[in-house]
C-alpha cells in the first residue's frame, strides 16, 4: 500500500508537536517524515539552551500537549531526577519552573511513547531542506522525499542586526546572538555591558551572566524601558472570566478600556491583574481575528509592547534575579533610542536619546543584542521558504509576521489562492490567529492541524505523478 506521504520542516516545539499528534491519530494509511538537523527533537530555540538559569516561563502545570492532558509535564517532571536535583524549581506555592531543556525531553519521552502506541511510519532526517519542486523536497545532503502534504514549522529567524551596530557588528565585544552556545562565557566578569532590548531574552542574560558570577554593571536600553512583568508567586486564585458587556468590544481602544475596566473588578474581589490577563489570552486568536486589518496594525503598532510585557512573563526565580540586580543599581533600565555605537580605545561609545528628553552617553566593554528573532524576515531567512516564494506558493501575511494561511492554517498564495497541499503551524502563522507564541496555543495549533492532515484525503505523490529524480 502507497502511503500519503507527510513532510514536517523543523524539529522544534511545534513540529515535534505536530508529529506527536499526527502519530496519536494512528492512521497507517500516512507516513511521517520530519526534517530537522538537530539530532534531539523538540528543543528549536527556546528549549535549546542548557543554560541552567533558563527556566520555563509559566508554572510546569501549564504546559502540554492538548487540553485534556493539562497538568500532565508538571506530573513527569515531579517523577524525574531533575526535579530533586534542582530544588530551587519548586516555589513556595507548590509550582515548578523546571530548567528549560527538561521541556525538550518531555517532548521527545511523548514522542517515544507515541511511537510504540502507533503504527505510522516515522523518519527523523538530521538534515536542511534546501528546495521543493514538483512533488518532491530536497535536502542540503542531496537527498529527496516525496511530499503529499508539506508542513512548515519554521517559526524563529536569527536576529537582524540593528542598522545603527553596522559598524562593530564584527567586533568579538559584541554578542549578535546569544542563544549561540558559549556566547556569553567569554564576557569578564568585571566588564560594563549595554544589552540592547529589555524582554525575555534580555531577562535570561542577565540571569546567565548572574550564574556566572558577573559583577560589573549592566545597562539595559529599550525605547520604553518596559520588563517582563513576574508571573503569580504564591496563593493560588481562581480563574476569572471577563465580565459581560453587550455588545462586545470591536476596536483595540474598547478593548483596551474594557481590559482596564476588568483590573479594577478583580481588583475588588482581591484578584491581581495576572487573572485578567490569562483570560484575554485565552480568547486571543477569537478577538485577534474579529479585529480589520487596520486594527491590527493598530495594536501592533500602539500596544503591543505593553501586551507583551504583560502576557509573556519570567519564572519566579527569574524575576527575583532582575529584581535583585536593580536593587543593587548592578543592573540598569533606560527607556531610550539609540542613536550611534562606535568605539573609543578598547570601549564602546553609546548615544541614547532618552525617552523623556535629553541624551545619555554611555561608555561599556560589550554590547549584547537582544532585540529577538527577525520574524518579518522569516522567509528570506530559509533557503526552503524563498524557493517556495519564488514558486508563488507562499507569501508573507500582510502585517509582516509570518506566512499567510487561511483559517485551515494553508498557505496563502500572493495571487490570493489556497494551497491545500502545504500547511503552516506554530508562530509563523500568527498573522491570521494572533495569539500563537506561548502555550498552550501553540500545541493546540498542532493538534488542529493534525486532525486535518489525516483527514483528507489525497492521491498519493508516486500515483499522482511518476518521478524519475536523477
Amino acid at each position: 500500500m502507497i502511503k500519503r506521504q507527510i513532510v514536517i520542516v523543523g524539529g522544534g516545539f511545534s513540529g515535534t508537536a505536530l508529529a506527536i499528534q499526527l502519530l496519536r491519530q494512528n492512521n497507517d494509511q500516512v507516513a511521517i517524515t520530519l526534517i530537522e538537523p538537530r539530532d534531539d527533537l523538540g528543543e528549536g530555540v527556546a528549549y535549546s539552551t542548557q543554560d541552567p538559569a533558563h527556566r520555563i516561563n509559566v508554572p510546569a502545570a501549564r504546559m502540554q500537549l492538548s487540553e485534556h492532558e493539562q497538568g500532565d509535564f508538571d506530573r513527569w517532571y515531579r517523577q524525574q531526577p531533575a526535579f530533586s536535583a534542582d530544588p530551587a524549581s519548586l516555589c513556595q506555592d507548590g509550582a515548578v519552573y523546571p530548567q528549560r531543556r527538561q521541556f525538550a525531553k518531555y517532548l521527545r519521552a511523548q514522542l517515544r511513547h507515541a511511537l510504540q502506541g502507533s503504527s505510522v511510519s516515522f523518519q527523523h532526517i538530521h538534515d536542511y531542506a534546501r528546495d521543493y519542486r514538483d512533488g518532491y523536497l530536497y535536502t542540503e545532503r542531496g537527498a529527496h522525499y516525496p511530499v503529499d502534504q508539506l508542513v512548515l514549522a519554521i517559526s524563529h529567524p536569527a536576529p537582524v542586526i540593528p542598522s545603527v551596530f553596522e559598524g562593530v557588528s564584527a567586533d568579538a565585544n559584541v554578542v549578535t546572538d546569544p542563544w549561540q552556545p558559549h556566547a556569553l562565557t567569554s564576557i569578564d566578569k568585571d566588564a560594563c555591558i549595554a544589552i540592547i532590548g529589555t524582554g525575555l531574552t534580555m531577562s535570561d542574560v542577565v540571569a546567565s551572566l548572574r550564574r556566572q558570577g558577573h559583577r560589573g554593571r549592566i545597562h539595559a536600553i529599550s525605547r520604553r524601558g518596559q520588563l517582563p512583568r513576574s508571573n503569580l508567586s504564591g496563593p493560588s486564585y481562581p480563574e476569572y472570566r471577563l465580565s459581560p458587556l453587550s455588545p462586545s468590544p470591536r476596536t483595540v481602544r474598547e478593548w483596551l478600556k474594557y481590559v482596564r475596566q476588568n483590573v479594577v473588578i478583580a481588583a475588588q474581589q482581591q484578584l491581581p491583574w495576572q487573572v485578567v490577563v490569562d483570560d484575554v489570552r485565552r480568547q486571543g486568536q477569537a478577538i485577534w481575528q474579529q479585529f480589520d486589518l487596520a486594527e491590527q496594525r493598530r495594536f501592533l503598532r500602539h500596544l503591543r509592547p505593553w501586551w507583551d510585557v504583560h502576557r509573556y512573563r519570567i519564572a519566579p526565580q527569574v524575576a527575583r534575579v532582575l529584581a535583585d540586580c536593580l536593587a543593587s543599581s548592578q543592573l540598569q533600565i533606560h527607556a531610550a533610542r539609540l542613536r550611534a555605537v562606535y568605539r573609543v580605545a578598547d570601549q564602546f561609545a553609546l548615544t541614547l536619546d532618552l525617552r523623556r528628553g535629553g541624551t545619555k552617553k554611555l561608555l561599556v566593554d560589550n554590547i549584547v543584542l537582544t532585540t529577538g528573532p527577525a520574524h518579518q524576515q522569516l522567509i528570506a531567512s530559509q533557503p526552503l521558504l524563498t524557493s517556495l516564494q519564488a514558486q508563488q506558493l507562499i507569501t508573507p501575511d500582510p502585517l509582516g509576521l509570518g506566512i499567510a494561511v487561511n483559517a485551515q492554517s494553508q498557505a496563502i498564495t500572493p495571487a490570493g489562492e489556497v494551497n491545500t497541499r502545504l500547511f503552516v503551524v506554530g508562530p509563523a502563522a500568527r498573522g491570521r490567529f494572533g495569539e500563537l507564541m506561548g502555550l498552550p496555543q501553540v500545541a493546540d495549533h498542532a493538534q488542529s492541524v493534525a486532525m486535518q492532515l489525516v483527514n483528507r484525503s489525497y492521491q498519493p505523490i508516486s500515483e499522482r505523478c511518476p518521478h524519475d529524480v536523477q
